[in-house]
């Protein structure tokens, strides 16, 4: 399967979940909420190694660099992004607040400039440009 349409998959299935976890955030906080979302991956990745073995094993074999590069990681976008996200999602409107908080590229993509030499052209700085509009159209 070509990357892009692992990509779509992706997107499709990232916009559907904001639209569960505003319902789910109704009636409880947003921390409360990262711990039972939170738990839900925990429960998945637990059946994901169940039903690979090979990839649970890869993965303890992973050197320390990976592991704790994942693991934080893991703490970063899966914890304190998503506190802030439900926070967000649990105030706002959903239409507004996922496609600002999916502006995220921004930020890796200077990253990417900043420590691992990626390029910049100008179609990037037009996609860059682009998502900033986007963001301004939406407040």
């Amino acid at each position: 399967m070509k990357p892009y349409y692992f990509a779509i998959l992706a997107a499709f299935v990232w916009g559907i979940a904001p639209v569960m976890e505003k319902i789910g955030l109704k009636n409880i906080e947003p921390l409360s909420g990262v711990i039972v979302r939170s738990s839900g991956i925990i429960i998945g990745a637990i059946i994901l190694g169940i039903f690979n073995n090979n990839a649970f094993r890869l993965a303890l074999k992973a050197d320390p660099k990976t592991i704790i590069f994942l693991f934080l990681g893991g703490i970063t976008a899966s914890i304190l992004g998503q506190i802030f996200f439900y926070n967000a999602l649990k105030h706002g409107e959903v239409s507004k607040m996922v496609p600002i908080a999916a502006t995220y590229p921004l930020v890796s993509f200077l990253l990417g400039l900043l420590f691992f030499g990626e390029s910049f052209t100008i179609i990037k700085g037009l996609g860059i440009g682009f998502v900033m509009l986007g963001v301004f159209l939406l407040r």
